[in-house]
């Protein structure tokens, strides 16, 4: 199996000129929270995704690959925004962050200004340190 979404040379803001006005300032709002959280740059992964940093993985049946530490999309009905939800703290700080629903490996978010930048600062810290380990 070819991995499909992987790291591009494609500049964020360009990304963020595709988008509607609110898309794309919630998106560079979310590039400072990030970058702030992490002390990375933001990296385009495949055509929609922003990431911050990345990570190698191999699962017990062998398949390996690399995916971002941690990251989001402004996609047009939620931001998705990824890699906050596997520490032990993340829960609680989930209960803190204002309207989202959430999956196993993601956090969705209709409007920026609906929750907690605070919390999502923090959140976003624990889910780069969450990989670190086995981080490239």
């Amino acid at each position: 199996m070819t991995q499909k979404t992987l790291p591009t040379d494609v500049p964020v803001e360009e990304f963020f000129a595709t988008l509607d006005a609110r898309r794309s300032a919630e998106g560079a709002e979310l590039v400072e929270v990030y970058r702030a959280a992490t002390g990375a740059e933001p990296v385009m992964w495949g055509p929609s995704i922003v990431g911050f940093g990345e990570y190698t993985y191999r699962y017990a049946s062998g398949h390996d690959g690399v995916w971002l530490r941690t990251g989001f999309s402004p996609r047009k009905a939620k931001l998705s925004l990824y890699g906050l939800t596997e520490h032990p703290d993340s829960p609680a700080l989930l209960d803190r962050l204002g309207p989202h629903t959430a999956s196993v490996a993601c956090v969705y978010v209709t409007r920026l200004s609906a929750i907690d930048l605070d919390v999502l600062r923090e959140l976003v810290a624990l889910g780069w340190t969450t990989t670190a380990d086995s981080a490239v």
